[in-house]
């Protein structure tokens, strides 16, 4: 994969229960670069994980398209919920989009061991805490090896600590597996943190109020430092 080009010409919500019709996408266009890691960055409601779920195909209901020039990537996904089956073992929802034996569930605990959790192959999900969950949902989207990966707030729920740990581990399995990233937030310190590219979205309908590159280590550093508290795109 080299470039997504993202041509919305319109997305609506039909009326639910009695309430008004939505409009979320007109004329929205947005291009992403190869191994760019984008940020969309915006409040509740604007359509952010709308547009992901556009991107994915998940969500087919809209006129436009999603090119993606050359070959059609492998997508991964890390929602919200970190979405594990309680009846399967940590491992066996890690294998989930591999296929079937012995190489799938190799590949699986190799990537368990990536995100610290081999040790935890064998447990439910509800034994682990929500961090660790999570962790699991990323190894799950990591384990495809994918070209594109979407994350709509995967830390979201999180303290502080445990969500920076985790946006330090993201940041190391994308050194080891490089892939572009389209990652959603409303959280500007963590978008400074992750991001290579910032789209701030505003308004309805939904439209780019800002779109600008970030420097990641000078922004992580000082983060790190304490020399940035809060900063706007």
């Amino acid at each position: 994969m080299s470039e997504i080009r993202i041509d919305i010409r319109e997305k609506r919500f039909a009326a639910v229960a009695g309430g008004p019709e939505r409009l979320v996408f007109r004329d929205f266009r947005l291009e992403v670069r190869d191994r760019e890691f984008l940020v969309l960055l915006g409040a509740s409601g604007l359509g952010k994980t709308t547009l992901l779920n556009i991107v994915a195909g998940l969500d087919t209901a809209f006129t436009g398209r999603v090119n993606f020039s050359g070959t059609k990537p492998r997508i991964g996904y890390a929602f919200q919920n970190p979405r594990l089956l309680p009846w399967r073992t940590v491992l066996e929802n890690v294998a989930l989009p591999l296929p079937e034996g012995e190489a799938g569930r190799a590949s699986a605990l190799a990537m368990l061991a990536e995100v610290g959790l081999a040790d935890l192959a064998g447990a439910y999900p509800e034994r682990l805490s929500l961090g660790q969950q999570r962790r699991v949902a990323l190894a799950r989207a990591f384990v495809i090896a994918p070209d594109l990966l979407l994350m709509d707030e995967p830390f979201v729920s999180l303290d502080e600590a445990n969500a920076f740990r985790l946006r330090e581990l993201l940041r190391a399995l994308l050194e080891r597996h490089p892939a572009t990233v389209m990652f959603v937030t409303h959280d500007r310190r963590e978008a400074l943190e992750v991001a290579t590219r910032i789209v701030t979205l505003e308004g309805t309908p939904a439209r780019i109020a800002r779109d600008v590159p970030v420097d990641p280590a000078v922004r992580f550093d000082a983060i790190r430092r304490g020399t940035v508290k809060k900063a706007a795109p």
